[in-house]
Parts: C-alpha cells; sequence; structure tokens
C-alpha cells in the first residue's frame, strides 16, 4: 500500500481577497444589523439580496441565517400549517425533515431512485390519494436533479406547491433553467460545505409577491420592509403585516459582504467542481462492483460531491471498503449504517416523523457511498483518489467481501 492520499476532505479554498476586504469594511464602520445602515446606504444585505435575485432571475430575494431557516420560512409562508402533511425526499439530510418538523408539521417520505433522484412513480401515486399532501418539499440531495419537468406537470395536476431545497444546487440548472425556478420557492444554504461560504447562511428566491412579503415579515423586518429592495410593492405587506409573525432571522451585513463577491464567481466555480468530478468518475467507471451514476443529459449538476452504489452488497463488504479507503487517506461516508453517523443520517434515523417501511428506497440507500471533493484537490488528486478507490473496491469484490451475508 504505496499509494496514500494525503488531502484534506474538509479543506475550503481561502475567502476571496475582495470578501475579506468588504468584511473588514462591514467591522471598521460596525453596522452590523441587517437594518442598521447610514444615511443613503443600503446595506451589504440589501445589496446580496438585490443581486441574487438578479443573478437568479427572480424578483424576489431573501438573505437568511441558514438554509434550514429559509426552508422553514418557505414553508410558513406558503401556508404550512401544524398538522399539515408535507412531502419529501427519503434520501436527504436531516434539516429538511427537521424544517418541516420546526413549523408543526408530518414529514410524508417519497422514494429514491437508483439516479439517487426523488422516485417520480411513487410521488404520482400518493398525490393519486384523494387527501394528498398539498405541498412538496424537494430536496435536490447531493446535486442530483430528478426530471424536474415532469415533476412540475406531477404537481401542478394534483395542485401541489413545489419549494426546493438547493443547497446542494445553487448554479445547476434543468434543461437551461436554474434550479430554485422550477417551484414556488427555492431555497439555498452558504454554509461552509456549499458553493459559497460564509461559515452558516441561506437564501431564499420566489416570483410570488405574497410568499415574498410572507419570508420577510418572518425575517424580523420589524415594519422596516421598505427598505428592502429586492420585494414586492409595499400594499402587498398591507395584507400579510399584521397576520404574520416576527421570527428573527435575516442576514446580517457582515455576512452578506462575504458571499457577494463569491457569487460574483459562481460560474466559474462550477466548472471548477465539474472538472474535478467528471476525473473521479472517468476514474471509477467500469471498477467490479460499484456503479457510477450516470447524469442525465438535461442536468447541468454541480459536482462538489460524488456519489457511487455498492448495490446489493453486504454491510460488513461495505465497511470493509470504507476502512481500507480511509487507511490510505479517502474519506468515504455511508448512507446505508444503521446508526446515523455526521450527516449520513436517513428516513428511518428521524423518529419524530412516521417511517413506514420503503424497500426499494432501503436497497438504494444501503449502497450509496458519498464523497465532498472541495476545490483545494487539484485534477491529479482526483486521479489518484480514483485509484485509491477503485483499488480497495476490486480487492474486496473479487475477495467475495460484497456477496449478502458475507
Amino acid at each position: 500500500m504505496t499509494d496514500v492520499f494525503k488531502g484534506n476532505f474538509t479543506q475550503q479554498e481561502p475567502i476571496p481577497e475582495a470578501a475579506i476586504e468588504a468584511a473588514v469594511d462591514v467591522m471598521r464602520h460596525g453596522r452590523l444589523h441587517r437594518y442598521n445602515v447610514a444615511d443613503g446606504e443600503a446595506g451589504e444585505t440589501t445589496l446580496l439580496e438585490e443581486e441574487f435575485a438578479a443573478q437568479m432571475g427572480a424578483p424576489y430575494a431573501l438573505a437568511v441565517a441558514s438554509g434550514g431557516y429559509a426552508l422553514a420560512t418557505a414553508l410558513r409562508a406558503v401556508g404550512v400549517k401544524p398538522g399539515d402533511r408535507v412531502l419529501t425526499n427519503a434520501f436527504t439530510l436531516a434539516p429538511v425533515p427537521g424544517s418541516i418538523a420546526s413549523v408543526g408539521a408530518r414529514p410524508v417520505y417519497v422514494g429514491v431512485t437508483e439516479a439517487l433522484t426523488l422516485d417520480l412513480e411513487d410521488l404520482a401515486g400518493q398525490l393519486a390519494q384523494a387527501d394528498h399532501p398539498k405541498v412538496l418539499m424537494l430536496s435536490h440531495m447531493r446535486g442530483h436533479l430528478c426530471d424536474m419537468d415532469r415533476l412540475m406537470e406531477i404537481c401542478d395536476a394534483a395542485g401541489v406547491t413545489v419549494i426546493e431545497d438547493c443547497a446542494h444546487t445553487m448554479g445547476a440548472r434543468w434543461n437551461g433553467t436554474l434550479s430554485g425556478r422550477h417551484g414556488a420557492v427555492g431555497c439555498y444554504s452558504c454554509q461552509t460545505y456549499k458553493h459559497v461560504n460564509s461559515g452558516e447562511g441561506g437564501l431564499l428566491v420566489t416570483s410570488d409577491e405574497e410568499i415574498a412579503a410572507r419570508a420577510i415579515m418572518l425575517s424580523g423586518s420589524y415594519m422596516l420592509y421598505s427598505r428592502h429592495r429586492a420585494a414586492p410593492d409595499p400594499e402587498v405587506f398591507e395584507r400579510v403585516k399584521y397576520v404574520t409573525p416576527n421570527i428573527s432571522g435575516r442576514m446580517d451585513n457582515l455576512r452578506a459582504a462575504i458571499l457577494r463577491p463569491q457569487l460574483q464567481d459562481l460560474e466559474a466555480q462550477v466548472d471548477r467542481w465539474n472538472a474535478r468530478y467528471r476525473r473521479l468518475e472517468a476514474g471509477l467507471r467500469d471498477t467490479p462492483g460499484l456503479t457510477v451514476i450516470d447524469r442525465p443529459e438535461p442536468e447541468h449538476f454541480v459536482g462538489s460531491s460524488i456519489q457511487f452504489l455498492l448495490l446489493d452488497w453486504s454491510a460488513d463488504g461495505v465497511e470493509d471498503v470504507l476502512r481500507r479507503c480511509a487507511a490510505r487517506g479517502v474519506e468515504l461516508k455511508w448512507f446505508g449504517a444503521p446508526e446515523p453517523v455526521a450527516f449520513t443520517s436517513r428516513y428511518d434515523s428521524w423518529r419524530y416523523a412516521d417511517a413506514p417501511a420503503m424497500p426499494k428506497t432501503d436497497r438504494v440507500l444501503a449502497g450509496i457511498i458519498d464523497m465532498r471533493v472541495p476545490l483545494t484537490f487539484s485534477l491529479e488528486d482526483c486521479d489518484q483518489i480514483a485509484r485509491i478507490i477503485r483499488s480497495e473496491v476490486s480487492a474486496v469484490f473479487q475477495a467475495g467481501g460484497a456477496a449478502p451475508g458475507v
């Protein structure tokens, strides 16, 4: 075992100098709060919202404290009430069902396919029921976009409002339409391991003026909504301002200052991620026992992580691969473990919600292996990582370690 990777799977690139300078300027003048601005000054948060709305082709945008806050705000803004049922992916991360539970609603899970996208047949079947949920919180988990044209046909026909969780798809597109612009609301994360980095933070976009007004009121506008620029006209707020609670969570000026220069570079960063993804994908393809996730032609994705399947492997075999790769410096995560580890929880880990048996989904989840692809990796690093994974998967597979029951 001479080939050992020495890189760090959690080390991000430095914050750009322009963002550092902007943050220092905010700290020097001390006006960090979202509404603490000088005469004639818009403020970094307002400018971020205005610029992000333009970038996403949306009339309205709101910058908030986290991606999870954006999700919960979207749910409240579209009218979800305590006790309501909300559809969401069985394959997602904990903040997605967590946001549903946080507003007193109940997650209802939709299955996952071997392409790691929402099972549209399962969705259509659930929506064929007379008492089906009226909202779908669609998670583009790990950057995999389902057929968004077909999904919207199904949901529109059933009168279902779609909220898109775009934590892993900022900058992605389906058939040329940006992720987050198919549904009623698009929600994004600015947490360190996402596509722009403010440590923590979130963004929300919509074309619906009343949803936008409710979201702004929810975020703690203190009746200062006229200061928002990526916002509806004041008369829209008159309809909602006395019946919408203040749940403070709009982003501060410091984090907004850090994000604005990064968003300007998003397209270039997407290209860099995808170059690394494609090198890893090419190195893993045709490995015995390993299934590469083929990406559909209409999908322009962001390869900030990569997944592959060890489909129908034994748990012992998968764990052997993970141990062997870790010994050679390659950090892999497994969504099939019976107990949640770090972010690799699954629908039956969240025991605050009903989790009926989902055998088809369980089979897929049991085989999902996940790996971060930070931009601190070079293309040569990606080649080395792929060689290591290929070698260890092949060794375990050829020794019979993949067989169920072994």
